[in-house]
């Protein structure tokens, strides 16, 4: 409950902080302005976000007959957690790695790597299943996609007022309360480094909703505890060719070499998602 509350709270910081920063360029008509053009760039994303990144990684659909063991596992832990059958699609690659993705519960995909069916025991690629399948009954493609929509327009209101600053336009002094050109270039670098931080914050309390839903169930939190410690290590020692756009559909990021701090990263710790799961009982 902890985690879905601030998700909630984080997508009404991220709401306010679009409303304060239209307000400061342009009143309320900055911010319709720049709110429909984020839903329009956002809107292919959140429909055809499964054929784009299933596309991108390669990945093949599989049949209960050509890959009989992952999808007898997709189809049972589904059933369980009360979800219409996903496809499921395998990855050619061999940093164990999966993520799911589809605009609802009836458009959901699986996908997992070659390589972490061939390091996790069955119980502990039934934890990560889970988890992914958690993502997809807690409609995590619709929150991330709401995130990336507000985000997105307060950096466009962020582009107008380095433009506002480079031709002196913005408000009058009378109605603006930023400072005038200071405030606009204030306001331009660091109204989506804030949007930013409270995206990945809102992309990181979804993990922990997710693991936690995982865990439900299975009825097994240390499957997924176990899965994690061995997923750890082998994507440090077999990295992964991922893009950063799609880096938060991973149940491990597979940038997480190249972050350079917690603050910025679409994942919690991974240290700290083991421990919960670990401080958990089986139920």
């Amino acid at each position: 409950m902890g985690n879905t509350v601030k998700t909630a709270l984080l997508l009404g910081a991220l709401t306010g902080l679009l409303m304060l920063v239209g307000g400061l360029i342009g009143g309320k008509g900055g911010v319709y302005i720049a709110f429909i053009f984020a839903v329009i760039l956002n809107f292919g994303s959140y429909w055809f976000s499964d054929k784009i990144v299933l596309k991108m990684y390669s990945a093949q659909e599989v049949s209960e007959s050509s890959a009989p063991d992952i999808y007898a596992i997709v189809r049972n832990l589904a059933m369980k957690a009360s979800l219409p059958m996903p496809r499921v699609f395998i990855i050619p690659e061999e940093t164990p790695n999966a993520f799911a993705t589809g605009r609802n519960e009836n458009h959901a995909v699986v996908a997992v790597t070659e390589g972490i069916m061939r390091i996790l025991t069955k119980e502990e690629l039934e934890g990560v299943i889970a988890h992914e399948l958690s993502h997809i009954k807690n409609k995590d493609m619709l929150i991330s996609s709401i995130a990336a929509t507000i985000a997105g327009a307060i950096s466009m209101l962020a582009t107008m007022a380095q433009w506002a600053a480079i031709f002196g336009g913005g408000r009058s002094s009378d109605e603006d309360s930023g400072g005038g050109i200071i405030g606009l270039i204030a306001m331009a670098i660091f109204a989506p480094l804030a949007a930013a931080v409270i995206q990945m914050a809102i992309s990181r309390s979804r993990e922990y909703l997710a693991d936690a839903g995982g865990a439900n169930i299975t009825k097994n939190p240390y499957g997924l505890a176990s899965a994690l410690e061995k997923l750890t290590q082998a994507s440090q020692i077999i990295p992964m060719d991922a893009k950063p756009s799609t880096a938060h559909l991973f149940i491990v990021n597979p940038l997480s070499g190249k972050a350079f701090m917690n603050l910025f990263s679409t994942h919690p710790p991974l240290e700290e998602r083991i421990a919960r799961l670990r401080s958990m009982k089986p139920y």
